[in-house]
């Protein structure tokens, strides 16, 4: 992990060098900023793990500054304030609005470097206790033996600072695992970056990644804004090549260049991307097979909502507590027979379509339970024909469409294990020829480019 980082916010250019030495020389990763602007933006920019801030400044005071602060929440790090010029009134103040302690100018280094082990100390400490509580909304929801081992998975990646590639179905949550991932890990305190490979063209994939330079003005990268945490690319499949060549030459030589810039910064993330099922690299436009063993050291497969159905009824109830809360919507329970259906409910849109009619069925309001019909009347009432079998509603049609449903299907997939030859199929399903012809052409398959053998 890379040395705990300190951000001095002084107008004084002496007292800034000064600092910057003393602390460098002890081993810490020091910024500095001359007033509350640059203070501002290098804070937003480096996520330090503690601020010196000085109280008398000419633009806008450290309490000022501080205050403004601590309106946005609870101060992510410890801040401790410096002033020549201190009142008991000043440091009272600076106490009620969280500054972990107050020193006076001129320093005294000893003093100063107790301080700070301590204010850094006390962040550490304070990250601890917060990994420690795990937001629930993080944790995956369920208590089926898929659920068990993927969280089982995830806690013994987690320490780990291998990439990691998680491959599922789109809406199985794949963001959200890597959130979870990433909450339990030594990197927590860090930012979690979502890089949108959809989104990286060829000209701007360079800046958007690594960042630019341009008269004296900084603009930080996904790289930089991630630094000591997690770079999340979402979808793999639709990186270009050119972006692929981008990142495939960054993470081989483990750093990059801002566009513009003249010097080198170190790349020190840890990757975690989504893909597909299926994604192997191998298609219409080959995959760079470096880059996947890049990306992918540990490749975790994400469940479908079918696979752990059982969990169904508890999700239910996890996102009608979680939207009541914090949509203010009416509260209003599953009856049993809702929560049966859904049960046996193929989800092909995954969790997040689980939550979609959750959502939907609280925002209409209506009697407290929520009943079989009105369940009918919320999920689509046929899917579309080449869905995979395994994605179709059955229970949604008469018996007479359902079998056919379930025939075309079973035979499709059939003739594809016997690479199209209507005779090996006759063979495999145990029918007469010219009946399975028959059938086939009842059902609309399409066998006119397979063979007779």
């Amino acid at each position: 992990m890379s040395a705990p980082r300190i951000l001095v916010v002084d107008d004084e250019a002496g007292i800034r060098a000064t600092l910057k030495e003393v602390l460098s020389d002890e081993g810490y990763d020091v910024d500095v900023a001359s007033d509350a602007a640059e203070g501002r933006t290098a804070r937003l920019r480096a996520a330090p793990d503690l601020v010196l801030l000085d109280i008398w400044m000419p633009d806008t005071d450290g309490i000022t500054l501080l205050r403004e602060w601590s309106a946005q929440g609870p101060l992510p790090c410890p801040v401790v304030m410096m002033s020549g010029h201190g009142t008991v009134e000043t440091a009272v103040e600076a106490t009620r609005l969280g500054a972990f302690d107050f020193i006076e100018k001129p320093l005294s280094l000893a003093k100063l470097l107790k301080v700070v082990e301590a204010a850094l100390a006390a962040g550490r400490k304070a990250r601890q206790s917060s990994r420690a509580l795990v937001p629930p909304l993080l944790v995956p929801v369920g208590k089926s033996r898929v659920m068990q081992q993927l969280r089982d998975q995830l806690a013994q990646i987690a320490s780990r600072d291998a990439s990691l590639l998680l491959v599922g179905e789109s809406g199985t949550g794949r963001a959200a695992l890597a959130r979870y991932v990433h909450s339990i890990s030594p990197r927590a305190d860090r930012g979690f970056v979502v890089v949108h490979a959809s989104g990286l063209d060829e000209e701007s994939a360079a800046v958007r990644l690594r960042g630019s330079e341009r008269d004296g003005r900084v603009e930080p990268g996904a790289y930089e804004q991630a630094e000591g945490g997690v770079l999340f690319i979402s979808g793999l499949e639709d990186l270009s090549p050119a972006v692929q060549r981008i990142l495939a030459a960054d993470l081989t030589a483990g750093r990059y260049r801002r566009v513009g810039a003249d010097t080198d910064r170190s790349l020190s993330v840890r990757l975690m991307s989504s893909a597909r099922p299926g994604f192997d690299g191998a298609g219409d436009e080959p995959f760079r097979p470096d880059l996947i063993a890049q990306l992918g050291v540990i490749t975790v497969a994400v469940p479908s909502l079918r696979d752990y159905a059982e969990d169904v009824p508890e999700l239910l109830r996890y996102y009608v507590d979680r939207l009541v809360d914090e949509e203010r919507l009416p509260l209003r329970r599953f009856g049993v027979a809702a929560q049966n259906r859904l049960r046996h409910y193929p989800w092909p849109g995954n969790v997040s379509e689980l939550r979609n009619l959750v959502l939907r069925l609280l925002a209409m309001g209506g009697e407290e339970e929520i009943v079989l019909e009105e369940i009918e009347r919320e999920l689509p009432s046929r899917a579309p024909q080449n869905e995979p079998l395994v994605k179709q509603d059955l229970l949604a049609l008469p018996l007479r469409e359902a079998r056919e449903a379930f025939e075309r299907a079973y035979l499709q997939q059939q003739l594809q294990l016997c690479n199209g030859k209507v005779g090996a199929l006759a063979k495999r399903v145990g029918m007469e020829r010219t009946h399975l012809y028959r059938k086939l052409r009842s059902l609309g398959v399409d066998c006119r480019h397979g063979t007779d053998d």
